[in-house]
């Protein structure tokens, strides 16, 4: 039977990211990237229903662990979701808004 994060405990939360880690680990030693990347996103999903969606505001801009050449500026939370736009080095805001789940936000940078 399939759960979905939201219905996990803390426990079962960091239980699955483990096995997530250790499948990815073993995707990346047999050379098929594709399964290392969904592993890798289901893991980020796992660890974001961790973290609670409320210390993260509209308006305010992150950076991003995984691509340290952006930050991020939320419009919007939607569970553990972060809905927004990338802002560049150049400080140019990306007219696409797309959804990270929160826990590739980084640090908050002060404005």
């Amino acid at each position: 039977m399939n759960y979905r994060y939201s219905d996990y405990s803390v426990e079962q939360l960091y239980k699955e990211v483990a096995e997530l880690k250790e499948k990815a680990q073993k995707a990346e030693q047999l050379g098929n990237i594709s399964e290392v990347q969904v592993n890798e996103r289901k893991m980020q999903v796992a660890i974001s229903y961790t973290m609670n969606p409320e210390d993260f505001k509209p308006e305010e801009i992150y950076n991003l662990k995984t691509d340290p050449g952006f930050r991020f500026k939320i419009n919007y939370v939607d569970g553990v979701f972060a809905w927004g736009q990338r802002i560049n080095l150049l400080e140019e805001l990306y007219e696409k808004e797309e959804a990270l789940p929160i826990a590739l936000l980084g640090k908050k940078v002060k404005q």
